[in-house]
């Protein structure tokens, strides 16, 4: 295979245009570290899921779990018996890096950095706020239990 200089010259170009500053030095997905607080006390082990476009994640209080980056905001629930579930949302920033990919590295970088998710970052702290339960308080997410049989008798019957 042959190639002429300007030929080899406009591969390497295209190559180094095509993909993105930010997922070269960031990437697409980061490292985020999850807590649960009781007021200001740590609950240690709270199963939390965490969930965007590029995916839900699993991880268990206090812990840190690997994420793909999004534009979307980042929906984190957790749940522990004895606590109602703390629900939250981490903010999708853009990160200064995206915007230098545009001068430096074209209209094309930019693109792939943000299709693939490089452009965004999550705080790499998250915080969910959850209420330990009175003995025998049900959480406050449960759906109302259904009624029983009902002691009433029917008007019509009570005539009998």
């Amino acid at each position: 295979m042959n190639l002429s200089i300007p030929r080899l010259c406009a591969v390497a170009v295209v190559a180094a245009l095509s993909t993105g500053c930010a997922s070269i030095v960031g990437g697409t997905s980061q490292v985020v570290s999850v807590e649960a607080l009781d007021a200001d006390r740590k609950v240690s082990g709270a199963q939390c899921s965490l969930k965007n476009p590029k995916g839900e994640y699993f991880v268990t209080t206090p812990g840190t779990v690997t994420i793909n980056r999004a534009y979307d905001d980042l929906l984190v629930k957790c749940e522990l018996a004895g606590y109602d579930a703390g629900t939250t949302s981490a903010k999708s920033t853009t990160k200064a890096m995206a915007f230098g990919n545009i001068i430096f590295g074209g209209v094309v970088g930019g693109a792939v950095d943000i299709a693939s998710g490089a452009a965004y970052e999550y705080p790499s702290m998250i915080t969910v706020k959850m209420r330990s339960l009175a003995a025998g308080e049900k959480p406050a997410e449960q759906p109302a239990a259904s009624p029983g049989p009902s002691a009433a008798v029917p008007a019509d019957q009570a005539r009998r």
